[in-house]
């Protein structure tokens, strides 16, 4: 599989005009087929496991939110990246997961070619169906490299998508302290 993915590279090389025999670009086919190996990784990893591997009996009925969760992916339709960050909140329901399990999970969906929407929308299912919270609120932000480096060309354009399960689409005032807690100013000096 990496010799004709290498080979791939080498003819892509050559389609461009390139010449895959100079010096600086001789390992380039090795490279690129190391660089997306570790890119797609995601694939390899279930991360509703991850989450499963650490789960804690809890009597917190109370918002448990992680802000800032940065990642990057490859846009599905282009294999350009997506470059954000994830802020992830649920309420508990008699059981709580590892915190580090959360950017864990984020992981391993952004490193599968996504579209951003569907990411959203599978860490939000993922920690439904594995914690079973009273709700769940997921928003991602980030910016799109085909949008911002060819096409439109728009720099800087962010998108924003969210999904909402439970109490955090049936309760206003959840909902609310939701955005509330992601949109305020956070100190990261402790």
């Amino acid at each position: 599989m990496q010799e004709s993915f290498e080979n791939s590279v080498k003819n892509i090389l050559k389609i461009i005009g390139e010449d895959p025999n100079r010096e600086g670009l001789l390992k380039t086919p090795s490279r690129v087929y190391k660089a997306f190996k570790f890119l797609t990784s995601g694939y390899e990893e279930d991360p509703k496991e991850v989450l499963n591997d650490a789960l804690f009996t809890s009597s917190n009925n109370e918002m448990v939110l992680m802000r800032n969760i940065e990642f990057y992916s490859l846009c599905e339709h282009h294999l350009l990246p997506i470059i954000g960050r994830v802020h992830v909140a649920y309420i508990p329901n008699g059981k709580v997961v590892g915190l580090s399990k959360i950017p864990r999970m984020v992981n391993i969906y952004a490193r599968r070619l996504q579209i951003q929407e569907q990411m959203t929308e599978q860490i939000a299912q993922a920690l439904a169906e594995v914690i079973e919270p009273k709700g769940v609120g997921v928003v991602v932000e980030a910016r799109h490299m085909c949008v911002e480096m060819r096409g439109v060309q728009k720099i800087n354009s962010t998108t924003t998508t969210s999904a909402l399960r439970g109490c955090f689409i049936k309760n206003a005032d959840t909902r609310r302290e939701f955005f509330s807690l992601i949109n305020s100013p956070q100190e990261t000096h402790f």
